[in-house]
């Protein structure tokens, strides 16, 4: 149900504007990584105009997930460790041997020695 909401008002209305933002942007446009001799044809590409709003879309995609993984990590950090510290629990509790039939409910851990 969720997906299909996703899918109709999200990615839908976005993937129309996507459309009407390439054709719109089909021009030929100059990038030069030579800011002092802009003319320079081994610094510069001609590209439609698009394909350097997605490629900028893209790459700010992919900084922003990263800069979030690396943002939760002590979190991810803290569930490995709680998840190794259940493990621990659950072999602990399997190697107490289990109450006799017909003993009394909770004596079935030895009594502490002094």
């Amino acid at each position: 149900m969720f997906n299909r909401f996703m899918l109709i008002v999200v990615f839908v209305p976005l993937a129309v504007i996507l459309i009407a933002l390439a054709v719109a942007n089909r021009e030929l446009v100059a990038f030069t990584l030579d800011p002092f001799n802009p003319g320079n044809p081994k610094l510069t590409l001609n590209l439609p105009l698009f394909i350097f709003l997605f490629v900028a879309l893209a790459i700010g995609m992919v900084v922003g997930s990263l800069a979030t993984w690396v943002k939760q990590g002590r979190y991810r950090k803290l569930a490995r460790q709680r998840g190794i510290e259940a493990e621990n629990l659950r072999q602990a509790v399997s190697r107490v041997p289990a109450a006799p039939q017909g003993s009394a409910p909770g004596t079935a851990l030895p009594k502490p020695t002094a």
